[in-house]
């Protein structure tokens, strides 16, 4: 019995993550003053979106005109050393329903 009691210690150490500080998808970082959001991430990569400004310029005839580009995609590493400017705590109700089977 001392066996199981010490087992459900190690499923609870095993069950928790692995990579707390990995980057995680809607995500809010900041690269370069600019906010992006995660979109998708896989073990080697995390697929970032980031705005871009818009481009205001005159035309031939003195009209100002504003063009709003589409959003960049780019791949930085899931690992990687940014800030997180927001990240939604994830419930602990599952944990605990893990712990009261285990006792």
């Amino acid at each position: 019995m001392k066996d199981i009691g010490e087992q459900g210690e190690l499923l609870s150490l095993v069950m928790e993550r692995r990579h707390p500080f990995r980057l995680r998808a809607n995500d809010i970082i900041r690269i370069d003053g600019k906010l992006c959001r995660i979109i998708r991430v896989n073990e080697c990569a995390a697929v970032v979106l980031m705005n871009r400004g818009t481009r205001e310029f005159s035309t031939r005839f003195d009209k100002r005109v504003r063009i709003k580009q589409p959003p960049v995609t780019f791949r930085i590493s899931a690992n990687s050393e940014v800030e997180i400017v927001n990240r939604k705590a994830r419930k602990k109700r599952k944990q605990n329903e893990t712990e009261r089977r285990v006792t």
